[in-house]
């Protein structure tokens, strides 16, 4: 997906949501863990209630890797069927860091066999291990700009010596020398709407892909006051605040409610940004 196409997706859907597949067995309802594949079938019906509203689907390949095989067709079954219903993103929340040639294949297998849009990246080992990653037409290198968890704090923020800068702001000002807007994009989290502002100061054309609305705390109005830009510029994911917001019957009904929820609060900041 360029990213022409996707600002024609933000602005035909009037949203910025991207919907966090982050699918675990035991908190389904009973009538999805009674079937033979329920995190495949739970996947399926949360992206028919929310396809309409979400730009984005991200999945956290963690939660997909833990089930060994079984978890892999989960995760290929669900990416199929989000391609079978219209255009949305597809995002392989992997973190992949490594040296060139395992970031290459790393590259491959998410881009190639998957056939995913984009993929989240750890700049830890430098430009080699980002590399593999960028230069596709259509794909998109997702790097960690700064983030939500407490331990952000660990590193992050760290002054560099050599500048005014912390910690990320040099890594996303350096990870810019490799790649463009129309190919890479940060995570920034949203737990912290003035670091995200700074972000947004270091990377101005760059779409952002913003975690940690809804259970982690984040405030989705000061990510769209601090966030948005003429095109948009984010991807704001929700993923237990969508699909655990109803249990048993009400499961998918209040998970649509809870995406309309947000794409009515996106819908008016992107008009009044001017962008829709």
């Amino acid at each position: 997906m360029t990213r022409e196409e996707l600002v024609r997706i933000i602005k035909r859907k009037r949203s910025l949501l991207c919907v966090g597949l982050d699918t675990e067995e035991h908190l389904l309802p009973d009538r999805f863990r009674a079937l033979h594949d329920p995190v495949r079938a739970f996947n399926h019906a949360i992206v028919e209630a929310t396809h309409d509203l979400a730009v984005a689907y991200k999945l956290n390949l963690a939660f997909y890797e833990a089930n060994g095989a079984s978890g892999w067709r989960d995760l290929e079954s669900t990416i199929a069927y989000i391609r079978s219903v219209g255009d949305c993103m597809i995002i392989a929340d992997a973190k992949r860091g490594d040296i060139g040639n395992t970031a290459r294949k790393y590259a491959e297998s998410y881009f190639d066999v998957l056939e995913c849009d984009a993929v989240t990246v750890a700049p830890y080992m430098g430009h080699d291990s980002v590399k593999p990653f960028l230069g596709r037409s259509g794909k998109w290198a997702i790097v960690l700009g700064v983030t939500s968890n407490e331990g952000a704090m660990d590193f992050q923020f760290l002054r560099v010596e050599d500048g005014p800068h912390r910690l990320f702001e040099k890594v996303m000002e350096k990870v810019q020398e490799w790649g463009t807007p129309k190919d890479t994009m940060f995570v920034v989290g949203a737990t912290r709407p003035e670091v995200l502002r700074d972000a947004r100061a270091m990377a101005p054309e760059h779409f952002f892909l913003v975690p940690g609305v809804g259970a982690q705390g984040g405030d989705l109005q000061a990510v769209l006051e601090q966030g948005i830009t003429a095109d948009g510029g984010l991807l704001i994911n929700s993923s237990r605040g969508i699909l655990y917001a109803g249990k048993d019957n009400e499961a998918l009904p209040m998970a649509r409610r809870s995406a309309a929820a947000l794409q009515m609060i996106m819908e008016r900041a992107l008009a009044a940004k001017g962008v829709i």
